[in-house]
């Protein structure tokens, strides 16, 4: 089978007799070029199936067009949800999306910053690896000022722009709302990484409202977990149905460790919510399919994806002109209330 060629310039040279420098200009409506000759170089390349290499045409101007995305994983409604929003807006400026995958390793996302450096991205966002405590891969794209965006799981210290909710207003919520279904002992699932800021905002936010309510802050109710799965979620819970006093309630910074409360909890034979009132995190789409149905709270996924590509769209026209590399772009959520949860 013959090999496709693809139609250059020079063919549509060749064909018209023309300099490929003209065929260049026409095909760009230079003012140099007479209307006549654009209309007969456009009509020629059209018949002779000429597309442009908008790739190779970036990377001799030095900008590719395209937002690289560095995420843990694709796999999660939360992260999918959030490319949708950030090809939405990149699709309406006219940017490309280039999606890579830290599979939350620290080694992995290192490599993939460097990669996506090299393939000469023109912006950057990324949600942190659960393994990583150290960013200065990331120093290589702010040093050459390429837009970074750092969404939901960002790091402490780094002078750059972030896309998040408000964890710890979110974590004291979603306890409080426990508190006044009546629950007393509330135990929290949170992360092991002492680096990012998000599973710590929510363990404050959870702390803060026990508190504030005069209920004691319980550390045997309290699991870091070094990752959240479902499987960590139920190894969790078994450890604290064996405590002596086992707790009445559950705030899970994820659904799918919601999920595996609710689950672990009926094979004991402990009754939701009567017994052990759970809310998640997310309002994954399997949080209204799981009987009883989980509460949780609200994570606005695309439009955080939406708001950091516009960050980074925003700050590449905005180039030549200061722009504040501190801004920080906070998003609301709300409890949603189902049967998981509901005593009242």
């Amino acid at each position: 089978m013959e090999e496709h060629k693809h139609v250059t310039i020079y063919d549509i040279a060749e064909k018209l007799n023309l300099a490929t420098s003209t065929i260049s200009r026409a095909l760009k409506d230079h003012h140099t070029i007479s209307d006549k000759t654009i209309k007969k170089v456009k009509q020629t390349a059209k018949e002779m199936g000429f597309v442009p290499n908008t790739l190779a045409a970036g990377l001799r101007g030095n900008k590719s067009r395209t937002i690289g995305v560095l995420i843990p994983t694709i796999t999660q409604p939360f992260l999918s949800s959030l490319i949708s929003g950030i090809e939405i807006a990149a699709q309406k400026s006219e940017y490309s999306v280039l999606i890579m995958q830290s599979h939350d390793s620290y080694e992995t996302e290192v490599d993939l910053a460097k990669s996506l450096y090299s393939n000469r991205v023109s912006g950057v966002i990324c949600s942190l690896a659960m393994e990583t405590k150290d960013t200065s891969h990331f120093q290589q794209f702010s040093n050459n000022n390429i837009p970074l965006v750092f969404v939901d799981r960002v790091p402490r210290d780094y002078d750059t722009f972030r896309v998040v909710i408000n964890n710890y207003l979110a974590g004291y919520k979603a306890t409080k709302h426990l508190i006044e279904q009546g629950c007393r002992r509330i135990a929290h699932l949170t992360a092991g990484s002492e680096f990012g800021t998000l599973y710590n905002e929510r363990k404050r936010g959870y702390v803060d409202a026990l508190l504030e309510h005069e209920l004691l802050v319980d550390e045997d109710l309290i699991i870091s977990l070094k990752e959240m799965t479902y499987e960590d979620g139920v190894k969790a819970c078994n450890k604290l149905f064996d405590l002596k006093s086992r707790p009445d309630g559950l705030f899970a910074p994820g659904d799918i460790l919601a999920v595996s409360a609710v689950q672990t909890a009926k094979k004991r034979g402990i009754k939701i919510p009567e017994d052990f009132a759970v809310i998640g995190f997310n309002n994954d789409p399997i949080s209204e399919i799981i009987e009883p149905n989980i509460s949780t709270i609200t994570h606005p996924a695309e439009k955080m994806g939406k708001a950091a590509a516009e960050l980074i769209i925003k700050n590449l026209k905005s180039a030549k002109e200061e722009v504040d590399a501190k801004e920080i772009t906070f998003l609301n959520t709300q409890v949603l209330i189902r049967e998981s949860s509901k005593r009242i």
